[in-house]
């Protein structure tokens, strides 16, 4: 998995990971790091999250009712998670009649 970081100073194109069955044990193979995620069912986006440690927010997502229901995660390291998730959002919305993810 190749990761691409975007600092505050110039921000990159994301390197997200591979798309992960969503699962305990995917989940403790990711990186306690800094970064955003994504989760979908049946290829709908359900969640888009920042956090400061990414395995933990997914441990954490497990016992959620809504984001269960993911089939897989993708995630990206990055310096400055919150600024990058609220980028995201905005895109998701702009591109589904501004709407968010189901499970936001």
């Amino acid at each position: 998995m190749i990761f691409n970081i975007v600092s505050d100073e110039e921000e990159k194109p994301l390197e997200w990971s591979n798309w992960v069955d969503y699962g305990k044990s995917n989940i403790d193979a990711v990186p306690e790091s800094t970064g955003v995620f994504k989760m979908h069912v049946n290829m709908k986006i359900l969640y888009i999250g920042s956090s400061h440690c990414l395995r933990q927010s997914l441990l954490d997502s497990l016992s959620d009712p809504c984001l269960n229901q993911a089939s897989r995660f993708s995630y990206a390291i990055i310096d400055s998670p919150d600024k990058v998730k609220e980028r995201l959002l905005n895109e998701y919305r702009f591109k589904h009649n501004g709407d968010c993810p189901t499970c936001m």
